[in-house]
């Protein structure tokens, strides 16, 4: 989103500029450097140069100039490319055994940071509904700390609880903004009023298994916790993967963990290039992955942290059918 405001504000900037500039050469008046009008377009903004070369009849006719309608196709081009791995949803199933008497569907939500997906994110509701889950889980990091609206966040909410019962667990933006003033209170007392259940640090007992959440805040308080049980299945929800020595002391049979975005790029043969903490290769970033006698999940999520583009790393909403 970051990106598309970006690139609506250049490109406006370089066409007035290119009719500020049209205006000043008819009335005798100081110029704009030409210079700094063709740094406008590599900035960005040739789509808005080419149309006020266009519409204002300026610049026209030098040739340093004629630049600009190759600077304006290469923009187009990489605008679709970013545009689609920025906001092409892909579903991802896996399947995981843990000895349930009846299989349930999970549809796991990670990292939306306030990414957009439709109206009140109809797009990305619609795409949960066609999975027809039996819990939605959301393991953090529905907030951006830094770009936030409370507002988009609340929406995604209100629809999902419409879809099937939702448990969340809070991310390292949630903390930042938990630390920052009393509105993300209230954001959370508004998402538990629609019947969100918040699992920081509690458990449910689902009946066949039992469903736990760590909040961000104590995923690295190791002594902070008791192992659980051999009476059922655990199910975990963390926001990073990175804490398996406590995922594995705990006992968990399957954890569903997010952030680290996929390493924004994926290369091939490689893996991720960069988690949000700026470490080279990560090695926990999408997929399955063997922890002791756990299943851990990484969700490549929905939003951007580090950098507004994903490459070969498309947005993803992730369905886990336990059996």
């Amino acid at each position: 989103m970051i990106l598309v405001i970006y690139l609506i504000l250049i490109n406006t900037a370089a066409f007035a500029a290119y009719g500020i500039d049209k205006y000043k050469a008819k009335n005798n008046k100081w110029r704009i450097s030409e210079g700094f009008l063709i740094f406008l377009a590599v900035l960005g903004g040739s789509l808005g140069a080419l149309a006020g070369m266009r519409i204002w009849h300026h610049k026209t006719k030098k040739s340093k100039f004629r630049l600009i309608p190759f600077l304006a196709v290469l923009l187009t081009v990489c605008c679709i490319f970013i545009l689609y791995g920025n906001y092409h949803l892909v579903v991802t199933e896996y399947d995981v055994d843990l000895g349930l008497e009846e299989d349930i569907k999970i549809v796991q939500i990670s990292d939306l940071h306030n990414q957009i997906f439709g109206i009140d994110e109809s797009i990305l509701l619609d795409r949960i509904r066609e999975q027809e889950p039996d819990i939605i889980v959301v393991t953090g990091d529905v907030l951006d700390g830094h770009h936030t609206s409370y507002n988009i966040g609340e929406k995604f909410f209100e629809g999902a609880v419409n879809i099937c019962p939702v448990y969340y667990i809070t991310g390292n933006h949630e903390v930042y903004l938990m630390n920052n003033g009393d509105r993300f209170s209230e954001f959370l007392r508004t998402i538990k009023s629609y019947g969100v259940i918040c699992l920081d640090d509690n458990f449910v007992d689902m009946g066949d298994y039992i469903l736990a959440g760590i909040g961000y805040r104590s995923l690295r308080s190791f002594n902070a916790y008791e192992p659980f049980g051999d009476s059922k299945p655990v199910i975990l929800l963390a926001h990073d993967p990175k804490y398996t020595e406590l995922f594995k002391d705990l006992g968990a049979d399957l954890v569903l963990t997010g952030h680290v975005h996929g390493g924004q790029i994926i290369i091939p043969g490689i893996g991720a290039l960069l988690s949000p903490e700026f470490r080279f290769f990560p090695p926990y970033y999408e997929g399955t992955y063997t922890i002791g006698y756990s299943t851990l999940i990484v969700s490549r999520g929905l939003g951007n942290s580090l950098f507004p583009v994903r490459i070969n790393d498309c947005p993803e909403i992730v369905v886990v059918n336990v059996h």
